[in-house]
């Protein structure tokens, strides 16, 4: 197992858009889980979130995961935090080191009405 898999606290579902027939002849877009994910969820650093504005991206957390973890660009990762409230994240890109021992997610976290 990767050094990294010490730090990854939390699981987190995984759901990617998916194209699947509508019954009558085309198709509709829907998320389906593709699976759960042992990760860290952090707080990007002050010049991640300065590089992110001036790009244009809404990142407003970190997430770390194993190297061979299946998390794609637009895919959103759902879960709970310590105080047991629900948080989704909308991957926003994933990167990896040159040698992979880890891969950094940087999402955006969405929040319900009223929450």
């Amino acid at each position: 197992m990767s050094r990294i898999g010490r730090y990854l606290n939390r699981r987190l579902e995984v759901w990617r858009n998916t194209t699947v027939p509508d019954g009558a002849g085309g198709e509709d877009t829907t998320l389906v889980l593709q699976g759960t994910v042992r990760a860290k969820v952090d707080q990007p650093s002050p010049t991640e979130r300065l590089v992110a504005a001036q790009a244009g991206s809404r990142h407003s957390h970190d997430i770390w995961l194993l190297p061979t973890a299946d998390v794609q660009r637009g895919d959103e990762l759902r879960g709970t935090d310590a105080l047991g409230r629900q948080q989704v994240f909308r991957v926003q890109s994933v990167v990896q080191p040159s040698r992979p021992v880890y891969s950094k997610a940087f999402v955006e976290l969405t929040q319900q009405e009223g929450a």
